[in-house]
């Protein structure tokens, strides 16, 4: 990337010079100790308890300053929120000296900058709680200015809105935007949330390889690497699944991770290539069990995260409270496109999809097909949470066979919102079975699908060894986040989404030309 320095760059930085000149130490040894942040005064100062708050020693970035003369208003902005904090010339330069104020406070400081501050608690004449300052120290220059944000009556209206900059720079959008912060911490909240759930019932959080000699558990194109000092190929893992159950063979009996997979696909507003998926597998239960788990879950999580069970995303409503609606795939599609595929084999879901307007390839064999017609006719209906359940065996090839209907295999997708966020099983622990599943999808794989599983043959070996009847399940992180977040976009639930390479940084103040 080859920039150049803006206007405002090369006058912070004569800034920093001069200040070195005085001797001042722009970038000071990090030992400043704080007593209070800004939402602990907020939350506790009073009238009545002002004598506690008689010592101060407060630390933020500056983010706007009021200009009167011989005295300042300024906020500061910590990890907790915002605090006014007021300077007074005389206060802070008691002696004939006044450069501390003249010079750094008014010349050298800027919006931006970092700053240490001791003094005590107090009510302005407005109303207005702040730090009336007695000295403050410069901790951290800032060489690049903060983009514009306006705010009135402590109202943010004019956010930085431009995708580019929030989703390349978003320490500074963490900077400017406070609601940008709420939506991580809200999802920490969410994932901790679950952790406690799983904890409290005897799970046990592990952790599984991401590099995998054969791409297993999900059917997606994978990334490719090499390791050098073995001199093989490697894959970024797509899933953590058939590692999972490697542990439930092993005598764990309830296993779970936030595992971090990696799928070389599309990128679009609900998929990036790095995303979490959290797994777990339960020996001796199955999906029935784990559809009332799963429920429980996240009404808990709902309620952790946002103190209740509703969340609003795109002026929908959903509530998380248990229980869900549940209806097969088959008559999911009977219901919304008057189709009933049940009987139907290859060639009639072909022509389905082509009464439906459905684009194929003679890659899809049957369990593409009847992905292609639920996910394009009846998936985006489905805006309350849904199981849909019992679905064909093309399409699992993981998944234990319905112990009552033909043909099918008992597993869920959880669909909220017109997406789906989870996909469960009850897995399949029939090696002789699980052997001939990986060989059709190797056949799939000859006709050009490149998301068909590899055999995986070290797992087929652990199954031989025996696998108790298990239920599993696995959650979209961030497409759960979303929704408990209200965000439409899965690049606004992730610190640093995949972007292309930055190329040229214009003159322009805060600009990216791409």
């Amino acid at each position: 990337m080859q920039s150049t320095l803006s206007e405002q760059e090369i006058v912070r930085r004569e800034k920093l010079r001069e200040l070195t000149e005085m001797g001042i130490d722009a970038y000071p040894a990090p030992l400043f100790e704080i007593t209070h942040s800004a939402k602990f005064i907020k939350d506790n100062y009073t009238a009545e308890n002002a004598d506690s708050f008689k010592e101060i020693s407060f630390a933020g970035r500056i983010m706007s300053v009021r200009d009167m003369g011989k005295a300042n208003f300024a906020v500061l902005q910590d990890g907790s929120g915002r605090m006014q904090i007021y300077v007074k010339r005389d206060e802070i330069c008691p002696g004939e000296d006044k450069s501390m104020y003249d010079v750094v406070w008014k010349k050298l400081l800027d919006i931006g900058d970092i700053i240490g501050v001791k003094g005590y608690a107090f009510i302005t004449r407005t109303g207005e709680l702040s730090i009336h300052v007695m000295s403050f120290t410069l901790l951290s220059k800032s060489l690049r200015p903060l983009p514009v944000v306006k705010e009135k009556d402590g109202e943010q209206f004019d956010v930085v809105t431009d995708l580019e900059f929030k989703y390349r720079q978003r320490y500074a959008d963490l900077i400017v935007n406070p609601g940008v912060r709420d939506t991580f911490v809200k999802i920490t909240k969410m994932k901790n949330a679950i952790r406690n759930f799983l904890n409290e019932r005897g799970a046990l959080e592990v952790d599984t390889p991401v590099l995998q000699s054969i791409p297993g558990g999900a059917t997606a194109r994978p990334f490719i690497t090499h390791h050098n000092a073995l001199d093989i190929p490697l894959y970024l893992r797509i899933a953590n699944e058939l590692y999972l159950k490697r542990l439930i063979v092993g005598g764990f009996e309830w296993v779970y991770e936030f595992s971090r997979n990696f799928r070389n696909e599309g990128m679009d507003r609900t998929h990036n290539p790095e995303f979490t998926i959290l797994e777990f597998y339960v020996a001796y239960k199955d999906y029935l069990w784990m559809m009332d788990t799963t429920e429980q879950m996240l009404e808990q999580t709902a309620i952790a995260a946002n103190g209740t069970t509703t969340t609003s995303v795109n002026g929908n409503t959903i509530d998380f409270k248990a229980p869900y609606k549940r209806i097969s795939i088959y008559d999911a599609i009977k219901e919304h496109t008057g189709f009933d595929i049940g009987d139907m084999d290859e060639a009639g879901l072909r022509d389905v999809c082509k009464k439906l307007n459905i684009e194929v390839d003679p890659s899809m064999g049957k369990g593409k097909l009847i992905d292609e017609i639920f996910g394009g006719k009846c998936e985006a209906h489905y805006i309350q949470p849904t199981f849909i359940t019992d679905y064909p065996i093309e399409m699992s090839p993981l998944t234990k066979k319905h112990r009552h209907k033909q043909g099918l295999v008992e597993r869920f997708e959880l669909i909220v919102n017109g997406k789906e966020i989870a996909n469960a099983y009850s897995e399949l622990n029939d090696p002789i079975d699980q052997r001939e599943r990986f060989e059709d999808q190797v056949k799939l794989m000859e006709r050009g699908d490149d998301e068909a599983m590899f055999i995986d043959h070290d797992f087929l070996r652990a199954l031989e060894y025996g696998m108790p009847p298990t239920a599993g399940i696995g959650f979209g992180i961030e497409r759960l986040a979303m929704l408990l977040t209200g965000q439409v976009s899965i690049q606004d639930v992730l610190f640093f989404p995949q972007m292309r390479p930055e190329k040229v940084a214009t003159a322009k103040d805060d600009e990216i030309t791409v």
